[in-house]
């Protein structure tokens, strides 16, 4: 199964790239970095420059359909940046409209609140997002990590890195049960 791994050209928060990226290989799956431009991306240790990654598919060469799952990490500003970009937007809501799973971390639900799919729903995120995810029409928690399943599909959400244990663990988890 081939996982969508969502960032920016820059800001992404590095631990909460290449965390989750590592619980996917471990869990026989396949990540790809999926990026507005092509090239590379440059990670953050919060506000310090770390490490830059290559991309592997732009934003205009991939289809939700290529994918089994999507993959959001944060940093506050990848998901400010992704939620300026149409494209980016309208990927994220087709993985809900197609009822596939989503896992967000940290300030990754501004991307998710953008794309109009938080409605209705109950997650988890750094808490400077709270008030954001209650005037989408959301109900934010204050936990490790958030399992919702009363949408179209399952989204897993989580509120930092030192959450990253149990965020991989249990998207790993939702992918091994197909999002639900």
């Amino acid at each position: 199964m081939q996982i969508a791994f969502l960032v920016a050209s820059e800001g992404v928060e590095q631990v909460e790239l290449t965390e989750p990226w590592q619980a996917v290989v471990d869990a026989g799956a396949v990540p790809h970095l999926v990026s507005p431009s092509g090239g590379s991306v440059q990670a953050f240790h919060h506000l310090d420059k770390a490490d830059s990654f290559t991309v592997n598919r732009t934003l205009d060469e991939v289809r939700v359909e290529d994918y089994g799952a999507l993959v959001l990490p944060g940093g506050v500003a990848n998901p400010d940046a992704l939620r300026l970009d149409e494209r980016a937007v309208a990927f994220t809501r087709g993985f809900f409209d197609t009822g596939k799973p989503v896992a967000a971390i940290c300030h990754a639900p501004w991307t998710l609140i953008e794309a109009d799919v938080v409605r209705g729903r109950t997650l988890t995120s750094w808490p400077s997002l709270a008030t954001d995810i209650r005037n989408a029409g959301g109900s934010w928690v204050d936990e490790r990590v958030k399992i919702c399943t009363s949408g179209p599909n399952t989204l897993v959400t989580s509120r930092k890195p030192g959450d990253l244990k149990a965020f991989c663990a249990t998207l790993v988890n939702e992918l091994d049960d197909g999002g639900r």
